[in-house]
């Protein structure tokens, strides 16, 4: 089973990093504030906007920077993903 997001949704799965503070000590994901930093899982067919299609600019794989708080999140197969739209999507990183 797959999730398989419609429209201009993209399913995302956020990518955990370890920080460092500048004394040393090394920060764990869970206990920073919540990443902007994520891969595209999967993305939907695009969007129709007054009778015109607007394509997708993400694909599965890129890794994308998002708004703080954007986005609704699910647990699948024991996996947490978040579902937004693809303007909630800031940046793709390369």
């Amino acid at each position: 089973m797959k999730i398989k997001p419609l429209a201009d949704r993209v399913v995302i799965k956020m990518l955990e990093q370890e920080e460092t503070t500048k004394s040393g000590i090394v920060l764990p994901g869970s206990a920073q504030e919540k990443p902007q930093l994520a891969e595209v899982v999967a993305v939907g067919p695009g969007a129709v906007v007054d009778g015109k299609k607007v394509p997708m600019e993400v694909k599965v794989g890129d890794k994308v920077i998002m708004s703080k708080y954007a986005g609704t999140e699910v647990k699948f197969d024991g996996v947490e993903y978040t579902i937004l739209k693809q303007s909630d999507i800031l940046a793709i990183v390369e």
